[in-house]
């Protein structure tokens, strides 16, 4: 199998290096043309450029992990945003439709409104509360729209152990200050880039194979928490392997989405169930406590 893989260096990019490197050839390709073979294009801010690029190459499946993801950022750069998160997301569509490949993509919790409590379904009515969140809807619904072979893949709360992430945010405050004030009203499961990219390894495998199997995803790591749960763990899971800290988890104290105003309005309910994709395609997902502890460890061990 022949994959090209667009945002080969973020969060989930990097991981997918790995996972679909089992699955046969990789064409990686970051924005930044100097660093891709052949002058290809990586760059989502040039749709036609990357949709060229799909038609040169030729690929079995098309994986694209790149994305405009400045959530607040884009209230004031909506038009970039729609280029990356919706332009390009079309226009690669329209290019897997022509060479007969298949689109792979992410999305984002951020389509709904964040109301209720109960995990929101694939099915559930759409209502992002910001720019991102109508960006990244709108290119589901030009890649649905195309009629391409595709899976779409929504997904929450993404870390990666390589580079910053909001465990190694909580552990340094931790460690300058006596007390934090973290969120307690947002709720939804850490979900780690290397389940992602392991998950979409394993989903594409079947697809190729299987093509009832398209479609739109719920993925997320098991289990709920809010952000103050969130860095209660992480700073517990130092402070019980003796990391210096001057905030223990006692120490971190809830707070109200409205207490931090953002320029973004973000959704309160970040749940995402998950049972179509496990039964789609007989997954178990992990806790999302597991997939935390081991990058904290391997965090922790090179720290």
């Amino acid at each position: 199998m022949k994959i090209l893989l667009l945002g080969a260096n973020g969060q989930v990019g990097w991981e997918l290096r790995r996972s679909l490197a089992t699955l046969g050839e990789v064409i990686a390709l970051v924005r930044d043309p100097k660093r891709n073979l052949d002058g290809l294009c990586g760059d989502l801010e040039d749709p036609t450029g990357v949709a060229a690029t799909v038609r040169a190459v030729k690929p079995d499946a098309v994986v694209n992990a790149a994305a405009y993801t400045a959530v607040d950022k884009a209230e004031s750069d909506a038009e970039r945003a729609a280029v990356v998160n919706s332009d390009a997301p079309a226009a690669l569509a329209d290019a897997v439709v022509a060479t007969g490949a298949m689109l792979v993509h992410y999305s984002t919790d951020y389509v709904f409104d964040g109301s209720g409590t109960s995990p929101w379904r694939e099915s559930d009515t759409t209502g992002p509360l910001n720019v991102y969140g109508a960006t990244k809807l709108a290119g589901e619904q030009a890649i649905q729209a195309s009629g391409c072979r595709h899976l779409i893949f929504r997904t929450s709360w993404v870390y990666a152990a390589r580079g910053s992430n909001f465990a190694k945010t909580m552990l340094r405050l931790a460690a300058e200050r006596d007390s934090l004030a973290v969120i307690a009203d947002q709720f939804g499961a850490p979900t780690g880039a290397e389940l992602i990219a392991d998950v979409s390894a394993h989903c594409l495998l079947r697809a190729q194979a299987d093509p009832t199997v398209d479609g739109l995803y719920h993925l997320a790591a098991a289990g709920e928490t809010c952000w103050n749960g969130y860095a209660r763990h992480v700073v517990g899971y130092a402070h019980g392997r003796g990391v210096a800290l001057r905030a223990g988890p006692d120490s971190l104290d809830p707070i109200a989405t409205s207490d931090y105003p953002t320029p973004a309005t973000r959704p309160l309910n970040s749940r995402l169930d998950t049972g179509t994709l496990r039964t789609a395609f007989r997954l178990t997902l992990p806790d999302w406590r597991d997939g935390v502890d081991r990058m904290l460890a391997e965090h922790l061990a090179t720290a």
